[in-house]
């Protein structure tokens, strides 16, 4: 019989943060503990509800199979009157954690050893998980209470997501074998420089300095990777062949979340339709009008106190048709949204997404169609897995993650997927298609430089079809365009540069779903509410002609010029954009689709570089 867990609540953490920060598989770094987020087989789902969303539901069946049924809040302890008590059943709801990395050293008597070894004991706070901690009983040099241990700061990973406690034993006894190691880590400095910290064994007397492990022939001192999946609690069965590095504790290179995000967007016009769609996680169980009746006498379809059972039942019907035709052909993410955006229809409008469509901005009529203020908005974010060493925003898309570094979040094919949203606002411009097409006509030498950059880009990190994904100058000019205004409009709007985010609608005339040509600047909350109307706000035609011409001007120099004017796509091999860097256009990781490559400011002005035709230029009508 499979003994019972203990759990103990150790700290909270925000719906948001499971999955951008301390998803599955990362290292959440508590006052005197060092935890592992646990993969979803470990997870209690009785207090998580659905989210409804079937075009996102779509892609990530498409990423992690057709078994996924549903994407899923991270469960939420419910609400007692008398607030939190640690002795409820309610305060054993959360997401399942356990310590990492397993060895540990006593600060005062320096003995590094694993919590397994028996010397060891926990201790935990009910009334204050913040102070729940392990502590050394038996310190022959403590003065008083036990000391607390701290999780040693060193870890050994590999580019395909295995993670593993530093093979201290191993590395300490290089020259040889030992039979009772007694591990000593001591600093003889006070930088932390890790040549100031030495690893030594009490037994033999072997002793070793940490500068080995980092230095650049680190990787042949560390022992083969044994693919080791802490957050799965178990190996890779067909094993690894990467080099272990060494990495620290909390470095930010650890766990990089692979996520996928789509806007809620009405598929329907009528009234019961939008209930049906709004309420689908709890509908969607109604298999027959007997359990759409069955609904209605316990008070589950209050929202529907207007329609019949054989109403709603067909409504139910038509949905689970739709969702079944999005599982089957899944569309992009994207094309839904630009149907709605560039076409909006008051008649679709809901509690979760309102259009205002507005004037263009006087002065730039002749280059911007429409201007869609997105009043309301909701956006859902699903984690379908992560990678260690290098980050998702090296590759143009999920799809170019090579298979085998990326990390998985269950040990059998997930049956949901956490996720969570967010409400917020946007403002929606759409550029005139045949200025755009006329334009990217006239820069085919500038698309030809990006072109063998991508080329390049990827033929380094060793991805498949380099030729693949690049979505033309097209893309940068939009995407180069988002980065300048959402810099202007964060001076502007109240909400900082790292809450503002893109999503650049590009395709040519030739692609699939095209043609698009244009950006949707939004921002979000995770409150029911929202946000307060401080970026629609700018959208408005008198102000946004303002500050685009704020925008254009603020870029036309730089405060890197030359350097930054003429700076090539694929010159110093580690970057893929032109004339941009952080003083005129690179923008914070939350912020950007494309990890702020794909950029280059002259594509919208004229600046130092001579002999380039900018899009706002007097010579494209």
């Amino acid at each position: 019989m499979k003994p019972e867990i203990k759990r103990h609540k150790v700290g909270d953490l925000r719906p948001s943060q499971i999955l951008f920060s301390f998803g599955i598989g990362s290292l959440v770094d508590l006052p005197n503990l060092s935890v592992m987020v646990m993969g979803t087989d470990d997870w209690d789902i009785s207090h998580m509800a659905a989210i409804s969303e079937d075009r996102l539901l779509a892609a990530v069946k498409s990423e992690l199979g057709f078994q996924v049924e549903r994407l899923c809040y991270p469960p939420i302890a419910p609400e007692t009157e008398w607030g939190w008590n640690p002795f409820n059943e309610g305060s054993r709801v959360g997401i399942p954690v356990a310590p990492f990395p397993r060895w540990v050293r006593c600060p005062q008597c320096d003995l590094l050893a694993p919590l397994n070894l028996g010397v060891f004991e926990l201790k935990v706070d009910p009334f204050r998980p913040d102070r729940t901690r392990y502590v050394h009983a038996n310190c022959n040099k403590a003065k008083g209470a036990a000391p607390t241990v701290l999780p040693v700061r060193f870890l050994v990973a590999c580019e395909q997501g295995h993670l593993d406690d530093f093979p201290w034993i191993d590395y300490v006894h290089r020259s040889g074998r030992c039979a009772s190691p007694v591990l000593r880590l001591r600093e003889w400095g006070v930088s932390g420089s890790v040549s100031e910290v030495q690893v030594s064994c009490d037994y033999c007397g072997a002793k070793e300095r940490m500068r080995d492990a980092f230095a650049e022939g680190g990787k042949s001192v560390l022992p083969p990777c044994k693919g080791r999946r802490p957050h799965l609690r178990d190996y890779e069965e067909k094993g690894c062949t990467e080099k272990l590095q060494c990495i620290l504790l909390g470095a930010s290179n650890s766990w990089f979340p692979i996520t996928l995000s789509a806007l809620h967007v009405p598929a329907e016009s009528e009234e019961l339709e939008q209930l049906v769609e709004k309420h689908w996680a709890k509908l969607d169980a109604a298999k027959s009008p007997e359990i759409v009746a069955a609904f209605r006498q316990i008070g589950q379809l209050t929202a529907f106190a207007n329609y019949t059972d054989a109403e709603i039942w067909a409504a139910v019907q038509k949905k689970r048709g739709a969702a079944n035709e999005a599982a089957e052909a899944p569309a992009g993410l994207k094309v839904a949204e630009w149907e709605a955006f560039s076409n909006p229809d008051p008649a679709r409008n809901t509690l979760d997404f309102e259009l205002r469509q507005v004037e263009s901005p006087k002065g730039f009529e002749k280059w911007i169609q429409r201007v869609v203020l997105v009043e309301r908005l909701r956006e859902v974010r699903a984690l379908i897995g992560f990678t260690r060493i290098d980050s998702p925003g090296n590759f143009n898309d999920v799809e170019d993650i090579p298979k085998d570094h990326r990390a998985i979040i269950s040990r059998n094919p997930p049956l949901w997927v956490p996720a969570s949203e967010v409400r917020g606002e946007g403002i929606f411009i759409q550029f005139k298609e045949a200025v755009v097409e006329a334009w990217c006509q006239q820069v085919k030498e500038l698309e030809a430089v990006f072109a063998q950059a991508h080329r390049e880009w990827r033929r380094a990190r060793q991805i498949e079809n380099p030729d693949a994904g690049f979505g033309g100058i097209r893309y940068v000019f939009l995407h180069s365009f988002a980065h300048a205004l959402m810099r202007q409009i964060a001076l502007e709007c109240g909400y900082t540069s790292a809450s503002i985010r893109e999503r650049i609608y590009s395709a040519g005339p030739k692609d699939d779903n095209g043609p698009m040509a244009g950006v949707l600047l939004y921002t979000g909350a995770a409150d029911s509410e929202g946000t307060l109307g401080g970026l629609v706000s700018l959208g408005e035609p008198q102000t946004l002609a303002r500050l685009l011409d704020q925008t254009l001007e603020q870029i036309r120099l730089c405060a890197s010029d030359p350097l930054c004017g003429e700076h090539h796509p694929w010159r110093d091999g580690l970057s893929l954009h032109g004339a941009a860097c952080h003083a005129c256009l690179f923008s914070p990781e939350t912020s950007c689709e494309h990890g702020n490559k794909y950029l280059d400011r002259t594509t919208l002005v004229q600046t130092f570089q001579q002999g380039r035709i900018p899009f706002f230029g007097d010579s494209n009508p």
